[in-house]
């Protein structure tokens, strides 16, 4: 096994292992919220070198809810992203709309990285990896992982820092409201208590 495999391949696993396994089973109230706002409950798994023909099915799996819009566009996170009251990283990021900028490459990547979270598998390399859904081998999602755990899908995330709404307005559904509309107070300044 090359190096940049088995780097990619402990880095990938650190981001499953930190990922709530079977959080659909342990609560069940996030898959019913998921599905009551038209959301589908998909359980994925993080697979390194999804761009080739024989990936590397790692280790964990976590359990997204995708809403899909009227145009067939898409857009996941994960269910304890979308049912947690409290602020998380990747709430924050899409609530925000913070200006892409000047990206090279992939636009979707390059953004998550900019905002402080990850969705490589292995670094910048051509082998790919994401998560992919357990019942579609095909099916790989993009996502962008935070320090703080919580994950929101990439493409989406890009796409409404430009105001384009994907699969379904998270304003609607995220349990945590948006800190920044007007009507309620500004986000704790960081290092300071809600």
């Amino acid at each position: 096994m090359r190096i940049s495999t088995v780097c990619a391949a402990i880095i990938a696993l650190c981001a499953a292992a930190a990922v709530t396994p079977s959080y659909a089973a342990n609560h069940p109230g996030a898959a019913a919220y998921c599905i009551k706002k038209g959301g589908v409950v998909q359980t994925r798994i993080p697979e390194y070198g999804t761009n080739g023909g024989d990936p590397l099915v790692l280790s964990g799996s976590a359990d997204f809810c995708q809403f899909t819009g009227d145009d067939g566009s898409q857009i996941n996170l994960l269910l304890s992203t979308l049912i947690t009251r409290e602020p998380t990283l990747a709430a924050l990021a899409y609530y925000a709309q913070v200006e892409m900028g000047s990206c090279n490459g992939n636009p979707a990547s390059c953004y998550c990285t900019l905002l402080g979270g990850s969705d490589l598998f292995g670094g910048i390399n051509a082998a790919g990896g994401g998560w992919v859904n357990k019942d579609d081998s095909n099916d790989v999602l993009e996502t962008c992982i935070f320090p703080d755990l919580s994950s929101i899908d990439s493409w989406g995330l890009a796409y409404h820092s430009v105001g384009i709404i994907r699969g379904k307005d998270l304003a609607k559904v995220l349990k945590y409201k948006n800190p920044y509309d007007g009507s309620r107070h500004a986000p704790p300044k960081p290092g300071a208590r809600g």
